[in-house]
Order: C-alpha cells, then structure tokens, then sequence
C-alpha cells in the first residue's frame, strides 16, 4: 500500500497511527480487566517486557555501528551501578554523541 506525501496523505498517515496508537493504548487494559491477575500471569507479564526489550536491543547491538554498541554498553554499566534510569540514559546518549562527533 502506498500513500501520496501530499498534505492530505501526510494527514491520513497521522491520522491512522494516532488511531492505533490510542487503539492499543485503550485496549491492552481493557482487555486487562477481564483477566484475574494470577501470580503466573504477573511473571509472564513481566517476562513479555523484558523479551520486548531485548527484542528491540539485540539488533543494534549486532548490526549498529561502533556508537550504538557503546551507547548500550554505556547505558547497561550506569544502570547496574546506578540503579537510575534517566542518568545511565543520558550518559549513554552522550557515548554515542562522543562517537559519532569523534568519527
């Protein structure tokens, strides 16, 4: 399928993935709420994000380029000695910034 970058099919574009996004954003808890939180669906729901992670992460990892390997690196070593997010985030950012700037 093939959409016009004109104004008007830029438009449908947004309009369709605001669409879905809302869709998923509405219906994973409403489908939710149907279903009796169990001490095995809560690992399994907490297994599924960690696999989405690593399903977005291994890729770069073994495919991207020498600053996306140190950003991941970067952003993993903060972390584990951190214990924070947003600052292993941003050093990891600021390693493929350094990268990419130096090569």
């Amino acid at each position: 399928m093939a959409v016009e970058t004109t104004v008007a099919g830029v438009a449908v574009m947004i309009a369709v993935m605001s669409l879905v996004t809302l869709l998923t954003r509405v219906g994973g808890p409403l489908l939710m709420s149907y279903v009796k939180i169990s001490p095995r669906v809560e690992s399994f729901i907490n297994a599924m994000a960690s696999s989405v992670l690593i399903a977005l992460l291994t890729p770069m990892a073994v495919t991207g380029d020498w600053g996306a390997r140190l950003a991941l690196l970067t952003t993993a070593v903060l972390t584990l000695t951190l214990h924070r997010p947003l600052p292993a985030i941003a050093g990891g950012i600021a390693a493929a910034s350094a990268v990419r700037m130096l090569s």
